[in-house]
């Protein structure tokens, strides 16, 4: 058994929120999680497991622009 942790981060890489799934759970999941109350910024760093349409336009909402790795 394995997990995957989804994290945000400040500028400086510090963890602000934390959510924990199960190894075989889609990344979509964490996205989902996590996807309210995004700190203060111009871009969010991703991997391009999160790189979805809907995740992208819920971002279009905010001022965050995604860059995915």
């Amino acid at each position: 058994m394995n997990t995957k942790l989804h994290a945000v981060t400040d500028p400086e890489g510090r963890p602000v929120r934390l959510f924990v799934t199960a190894g075989q759970v889609s990344d979509y999941k964490g996205a989902l999680a996590l996807q309210s109350g995004f700190p203060q910024g111009d871009w969010l760093l991703t991997d391009r497991g999160y790189d979805a349409d809907w995740f992208r336009n819920a971002l279009s909402d905010s001022e965050l622009a995604p860059v995915s790795t």
